[in-house]
C-alpha cells in the first residue's frame, strides 16, 4: 500500500494535520506502507506555480489533488484523512493495537 502526503506522516498533531491524521491511524492499526511524498502544499505561494506537475500522479490516480490519499495493494483508492483513519480502525492489521 502507499500513502502519498505532503510530507507530514506523523510529526505534528495529528487533529491539526490531515497527513499526519492518516498516517497515525495507519500505524496504530499495524500498517507498513510505502509514504510518498508530493509537493505543492496550497497555501504557500512558492508551490503554486508546480502544484499541478507535483501532483499530477495524485490527481491521475483519486481524481483530485488533494492528499492524502491510500492507495491500497488491490488499486484501491482512498481519499482523505478521516476516510483513511476510519478505513485503519475498521481494517487493522494489529486488533490490540489498533484499539489504543
Amino acid at each position: 500500500m502507499i500513502l502519498y502526503t505532503c510530507g507530514t506522516k506523523t510529526t505534528g498533531p495529528a487533529f491539526a494535520h490531515p497527513c499526519a491524521k492518516a498516517g497515525k491511524a495507519l500505524d496504530a492499526a499495524g500498517y507498513e506502507y510505502e509514504l510518498k511524498t508530493v509537493g505543492g502544499y496550497r497555501l504557500m505561494p512558492w508551490t503554486w506555480g508546480s502544484r499541478d506537475e507535483d501532483r499530477a500522479e495524485v490527481k491521475k490516480l483519486s481524481g483530485t489533488k488533494e492528499v492524502p490519499i491510500l492507495i491500497l495493494d488491490d488499486g484501491e483508492v482512498i481519499s482523505g484523512s478521516s476516510t483513511i483513519a476510519s478505513w485503519a480502525k475498521e481494517h487493522p492489521l494489529s486488533p490490540a493495537k489498533a484499539g489504543s
